[in-house]
């Protein structure tokens, strides 16, 4: 068995995957890398199968139909050989000096017998263009050198948030809990990283600076611009996270906490990109989504929908709305993201 699977999706990636794959490639036979060709129709599957035939051992590919990035996700779950799985998108890199550290915690922790259902590290924005590169630390949320329980965590910020690029689970977590993704949809990380989480009680954290998120080119889907051409994909995981959180469920009262706080953050970021479209369609589909969790979970509504940044999403009119988007573009130059 393997120690380590990485699952790479790749999506037309001829462009910047061999940064993404070489960074991921060690002398060491536990770690496995599939590369997941998601229908590709430039130079992916080319490059992809060189790699495996130049590393038949570590190195697996499977070629699908196109079934969008959590259809590549799934594939790579379904046929991953290590005890841990992390998923590394194909614009993105690893730092050699914290991979070293991951791995070799890792082994350590199977060793010991200790048994965690996910492993926590820091990341970086890699973004166009800036020179400052800001790190997403947990060194004040979560407890170092040992393994922990939700119980423990301490509050996070507004703005931080443990991320598909944070998060190594335990892969029989995944299978046994029957986890899959949408398929061709876009923003699906958002699902992986918070319906899991309820299944999850032994945690681990390694305060290292492991993964390199790259951000800021023009087509991609983290892209404010192309993110609002795609606001009924972002729309529709919204939703699903919505049915997925039933707060009287879930045990651990700092667990609860957080996953309000990380569905809170992603409804905002909804209501934003749709007020800012300029869209009388998009107005009405900003109504819809606050009704749909109303219907949905009245509970859950009340404590999102009359926290200060619920409030502050449903302003009525022009100057309510002109009010959301100052705060809002305040919070990018704060906080960081796209």
């Amino acid at each position: 068995m393997k120690l380590l699977s990485f699952i790479v999706p790749c999506y037309n990636s001829q462009d910047y995957m061999d940064r993404c794959i070489s960074s991921l490639l060690v002398n060491d036979e536990e770690i496995e890398i599939i590369i997941v060709n998601d229908g590709s129709n430039d130079g992916t599957r080319m490059i992809a199968d060189s790699y495996e035939s130049m590393y038949p051992s570590m190195v697996k590919v499977v070629h699908q139909e196109n079934k969008g990035h959590g259809g590549a996700v799934n594939t790579g779950i379904k046929v991953a050989a290590g005890l841990f799985v992390k998923v590394v998108d194909s614009d993105d890199w690893v730092d050699q000096e914290a991979y070293q550290q991951i791995r070799m915690k890792l082994k350590a922790l199977v060793a010991e017998g200790k048994a965690v259902d996910m492993v926590v590290s820091n990341f970086v924005y890699e973004k166009t263009g800036k020179r400052h590169r800001k790190v997403m630390k947990y060194d004040r949320n979560l407890p170092e050198g040992r393994v922990f329980t939700w119980d423990e965590i301490k509050s996070f910020r507004k703005g931080q948030y443990i991320l598909m690029h944070s998060i190594i689970y335990r892969t029989n977590l995944l299978k046994e809990c029957r986890f899959t993704l949408p398929e061709h949809t876009f923003y699906v990380d958002n699902l992986f990283v918070f319906k899991p989480l309820e299944k999850v009680k032994r945690i681990y954290y390694v305060n290292v600076d492991f993964y390199r998120y790259f951000i800021g080119r023009e087509d991609q889907s983290v892209n404010e611009k192309v993110m609002i051409e795609r606001i009924d994909q972002q729309l529709k995981v919204n939703k699903l996270m919505i049915d997925g959180m039933n707060i009287e469920q879930i045990k651990s009262p700092k667990l609860r906490q957080y996953m309000l706080n990380y569905l809170e953050i992603i409804t905002i970021i909804s209501t934003i990109l749709l007020i800012r479209s300029r869209k009388k369609e998009n107005l009405l589909k900003k109504k819809e989504l606050w009704k749909y969790m109303n219907e949905k979970d009245i509970e859950l509504y009340n404590t999102i929908r009359y926290g200060v940044m619920g409030r502050m999403m449903n302003i009525p009119g022009y100057l309510g709305r002109s009010i959301t988007v100052s705060a809002y573009k305040v919070s990018q130059k704060i906080v960081g993201f796209n």
